[in-house]
This record gives structure tokens, sequence and C-alpha cells, in this order.
């Protein structure tokens, strides 16, 4: 479920001035987001045995626990034995296989006593075939061209179909049924599934509803405009990142895919506009591969710059373990726990960027300043900067070992390096060696 933006839309994107949007809320300045499957998440599937991790989840780093749809599943047209969680069969009761009310309180008061945000899932775009409203308000569904309900077009969701938002009905009854949840247990936010599929004013009337129902809500929309931040949303799916990253693990590309990206960032999207950039997600891992198959010896250096570039974080359940599976989308596939090295390097990443003010989420921390060396095919390097913190970070993109010189003095200053805790100066003439797919984190100021 993606909508990707090409090289070209995002340059041409460039030329319009940005939008003023709304600001995120303050909690949210050091946040990283943790997708959370409870299908898979642990050997018992359910929210109760999820709720018995979430001090580890506290101790990883992470600060927004994002639960995948808790909803139950349609069975008319269902994909495998469980069916997606994406076909939603009431959008007001907790599917039994994993839980109650009950638990999913349970799990949010858990949650908020560690510090934690949790934010449901929510399918607003289409429902399962079998939900109530189909026979209720079969006028508020879509229909093809011969009258017929449909799924949404040119996607392999034949377990859905799609609302049609025309209906003032259904869009009071949407709107509703995002209240009933935070209202009922009392949670933080939304991530909006295929959020531009669903139009912006619907979401815009959403979002003042509940702001003044629970000030201090976050909501994530899986779409990828600048747009959408205006009035509805605080975070949005940075795909272009993801894409542009694969593309260079591949050798599909170098890494001024990567510079225009970060340009569009900067000059299209409003400076409030948390973009969220990661190495998985359940649709990355089910249906395309792990981040090892992915992005393989580049790896570690997407991992480190997902989290010190600009943009908010997201870790996608098992990763910190090392999890080599493409898990199940449609079947019982739990996670295999374990230490790994992977769940270290993460939790040294999200110290720091707690840590350190240059690194914290829009509109708070500092901006990236490209520095510009004598390799920039191969080398991404950049400083950013808040209140006397500083981090440069440099990352060579190639399987070749490279010498880095700088073509100015940015970089310039005294630093402690992240991996080893040496002390590192930069100064005129000076050379840093990069092995092949390396980084190097520099900071001045707090480190972790």
């Amino acid at each position: 479920m993606r909508i990707i933006l090409s090289a070209l839309s995002l340059l041409l994107a460039m030329l319009a001035a940005p939008l003023t949007a709304r600001t995120p809320p303050d909690w949210s300045r050091e946040a990283v987001i943790y997708q959370l499957n409870t299908r898979q998440f642990s050997k018992e599937g359910t929210l109760a045995a999820a709720e018995r991790d979430l001090p580890r989840l506290k101790a990883l780093g992470v600060d927004i626990i994002w639960l995948m749809p808790i909803h139950p599943i349609g069975q008319k047209n269902r994909k495998g034995t469980l069916g997606s969680p994406y076909s939603v069969r009431d959008y007001r009761a907790v599917n039994p296989e994993l839980g109650s009310m009950a638990d999913l309180k349970s799990f949010v008061k858990t949650a908020h006593g560690l510090g934690l945000k949790v934010v449901l899932d929510w399918v607003a775009n289409h429902s399962a075939w079998d939900n109530a409203l189909v026979a209720e308000h079969p006028e508020w569904y879509a229909r093809d061209w011969q009258g017929n309900f449909r799924p949404t077009p040119w996607w392999d969701w034949s377990d859905i179909i799609e609302f049609d938002y025309s209906q003032p009905g259904l869009r009071r009854y949407m709107a509703d049924s995002l209240a009933y949840w935070v209202r009922e247990a009392d949670i933080d936010g939304y991530r909006a599934d295929v959020a531009c599929f669903v139009p912006e004013d619907f979401w815009a009337d959403a979002r003042a509803k509940l702001d003044a129902l629970k000030p201090g809500l976050w909501m994530l929309a899986e779409c990828e405009t600048r747009d959408i931040h205006t009035r509805a949303f605080d975070a949005s799916y940075g795909w272009t990142w993801d894409e542009t990253m694969h593309a260079i693990a591949a050798g599909r590309a170098n890494v001024n895919g990567l510079r225009v990206f970060y340009a569009a960032n900067e000059r299209m999207w409003p400076v409030s506009a948390q973009r969220m950039i990661s190495t998985s997600n359940h649709d990355r891992n089910s249906w395309e591969g792990t981040e090892f198959e992915r992005f393989g010896p580049a790896l570690e250096n997407a991992m480190v710059l997902s989290v010190v570039s600009e943009g908010i974080p997201l870790i996608y359940n098992g990763q910190e373990a090392g999890n080599d599976r493409r898990l199940k989308f449609f079947e019982r596939d739990p996670i295999e726990w374990r230490e790994h090295p992977n769940g270290a390097l993460f939790k040294r990443l999200f110290a720091l960027k707690k840590a350190n003010p240059a690194l914290h989420n829009a509109p708070w921390g500092g901006r990236m300043l490209q520095v510009v060396t004598n390799d920039l095919d191969h080398i991404l390097a950049f400083v950013r900067e808040k209140d006397g913190n500083r981090v440069l970070a440099l990352f060579n993109f190639s399987a070749q070992p490279r010498t880095v010189r700088f073509a100015d003095t940015l970089p310039n200053g005294r630093y402690t390096d992240f991996k080893t805790g040496a002390g590192f100066e930069i100064s005129s003439g000076t050379t840093v060696q990069m092995a092949p797919w390396s980084n190097r984190v520099l900071v001045a100021g707090a480190v972790q």
C-alpha cells in the first residue's frame, strides 16, 4: 500500500513555496516509532502478551507504539487462513484473536505508565465485504461500472471494498469511530492506512474533533505529499527515501538520489512536517524482502542515516532481533526473539537522538547542511546543529574504500566519534578514510 513519488515529481515540487502546517505535539520532539504486528509479536499473538514486553521497548528507546489494526477481520473473500488486518469487519470492536477491549485498555494504561504513546492503525478507505455497514448502508460504498461493490481500483485487494466519501453519513460514522477509541481506550492518535485515498477535508474535519476531545494527539499518514500536513497530519511517509536507498544498495543509483530527497524535504515540505523513514515495515518485510535482502552491505548505513538525518525514525518489530525472515502476512508466524547487534545499534542511536538536540524531530532539530566533499557520487556528508550541539555524519555508499576531503570549513571542529568514543578533530586539510559501505558519526555536544 504505497504511492511512490518519482524523483522528477520531487524536483518539480521543489519549485513550490513551502506550506504552513500544524505543529506536532511537543512530546514527539525526540520520538521514535515502533510498529507492532500483534499477530506475530509473540507466540501467543495477543495484546496481553505484547503488553508484557513494553518495558523492553521502553528500554530500546522507542516512544510511539503503532499497533497494526486491532479490529475483527472479514471472512468473505478472506486471504489466507487468518486474513488481512486491513480488512475490517467492525470498526468498534477488538479482534478476539488478539484479546478484548479490557486487554487493549490494559495495554494502553501500561504503556502510558512507562511514558509511551499508543496509536492505532486506522483503515478509512475500505472495509471487509462482510462488514455490517454493507447491509446497513450500501449507499456508503463505491461501485464499479456494472454497479457492483468494488475493491480499490488497480490494486490486488480482493478482500476489501471501497467506501464512497461523498456520503455525509459515512463521514460522520467514520469520524465518530475515530473518536470512540480515544474516549474508550485513551489512545494517543492514529496511523492512517492509504490516507491519500481518502479526501483531505475528511481528515481535517475529523482531526479538529479529535483535538477537541484530547489535545496532544499525533497522526501519521500513509501518504507522501506535503499538503497532508496542513490540517490533519503531523507525520507522513518518506517512501522515496526507502526506494532511493534500495536503488543505491542494488547499484542502480548513486548518492545524488538522496540529495534529491533531502532537497525536496527542505524546499517542499513544511518545516514542521515529520517525514517517517525506516529500513522495514510490514509491507516491505512481507512482500519485498527483509532489510538484509533489500540493503545487503548498505544496511548499517541505512539504519544509521534513518536516525541521524532529518525525519522521524521507525523500527518494525523484530528488527532489533535481527529477524531475517519474511513474516507471513495472512498466517501466524511468530518472531524468534534473540539478542542481535542491530538491536544494540538501534538502542545506541535512539539514545543519541534523544540526548542531542541537533537530532530531534521536526520542527525542533537542526536542519541538515550539506558538506561538500571531493566525491559527491559516493559520499553523503552533512552537519546538523542546534543550541551548540553538532553532529557531522559521513557515509560511504560504495563498495570501495574512499578518502574524503572537504571543500570548505563547515565541518571543522572537535568531535567525539559515536562508535569508538575517541576524540576527532577536523581542520583545513583533514582527510577521512572510509571503508566500503561505512559511516562515521562525529558528535560535538551531547553524546550517549
